[in-house]
């Protein structure tokens, strides 16, 4: 058996379009414009990289990008204020806090801080409880690019076995409420889990969000089973010369791909879905500040 690779670049490119077309429809039927404003706190490389990437997509899809690029040494009132004029911005639908933050700040505070409405993360403790509850609210992005790419799929999850592993709560409690919304059987699992391997054999859906490099190998995976894939390590590839890296999920993709029914690739799989999911947040919280329609296949 060969695993069907799921083309997270490709859905993520779709998403956008969808994205687009929506903002256009705002724009000319409402006179809106969706904005979203990013916070940056310090000079971490990858978060600038990120940052960056965010803002170009943003504006490609037609909505307003705003970035705040702040000092390391910011202090938590002046962060705070800064969050509180954004909450006010009748022009800002959705903010987001590059994490992680300097030491000297409190993520819990800063994140509870956004409000609930434009907290197009979906961090906040609010929209924690209201998913965790099945109500209406802002979902954490990498979880809900997991579950679109396994809804289109296999169409109906209900009534499927799945295995989450990884209790994070970016990641893996949220993606386990969004399974369980869709009717799934449910299993948290993690590195302390007895009998990880028979827990993961079970699955008919596995993801891996552990932040172990290639930790699930091929011969955990029940065959046929989907294999979502949110790990994202860099290791030592010294086959491609020295001092080069490469990057790799939390499973064996080789010996996992020969088992699966499909599996997503990394890179190329759940990653593009981050930012493409952001910013249909943002367009979700658009229409939901303004009472309209939101938009369809684009949130839960």
């Amino acid at each position: 058996m060969t695993a069907t690779v799921i083309d997270g670049k490709a859905f993520a490119a779709r998403v956008r379009d969808k994205v687009a077309v929506h903002v256009g429809r705002l724009k000319a039927d409402h006179g809106i414009t969706p904005g979203l404003a990013v916070v940056l706190v310090g000079e971490d490389p990858a978060s600038q990289v990120y940052v960056r990437s965010k803002g170009k997509q943003t504006v490609e899809v037609g909505m307003k990008s705003v970035e705040h690029r702040l000092d390391e040494d910011t202090s938590e009132v002046d962060l705070l204020g800064l969050i509180d004029q954004l909450n006010n911005d009748p022009e800002i639908h959705g903010i987001l806090v590059q994490l992680p933050l300097p030491r000297h700040l409190d993520e819990d505070l800063v994140i509870n801080s956004i409000s609930p409405a434009k907290d197009v993360d979906g961090f906040h403790i609010s929209n924690v409880g209201l998913l965790g509850t099945g109500q209406k609210s802002m979902v954490p992005c990498t979880p809900l690019g997991c579950l679109m790419m396994l809804r289109e799929h296999h169409g109906s999850l209900s009534g499927m076995d799945a295995v989450v592993i990884g209790r994070s709560n970016i990641v893996g409690k949220p993606m386990a409420q969004l399974l369980l919304g869709e009717s799934c059987t449910v299993t948290i699992a993690h590195s302390r889990t007895k009998d990880l391997p028979d827990v993961v054999r079970r699955a008919d859906i596995v993801v891996a969000a552990v932040g172990r490099p290639e930790m699930v190998p091929g011969d955990w995976i029940k065959p046929g089973a989907t294999v979502i894939d949110v790990g994202i390590n860099r290791l030592d590839a010294p086959e491609k010369g020295e001092g080069k890296t490469k990057l790799v999920g939390d499973v064996d993709y080789d010996s996992c791909a020969k088992v699966a029914g499909a599996i997503t690739p990394v890179p190329g799989g759940v990653g593009p879905m981050t930012i493409a999911c952001l910013l249909a947040n943002t367009v979700t919280a658009c229409c939901r500040a303004n009472g309209l329609e939101e938009p369809e296949g684009l949130t839960v």
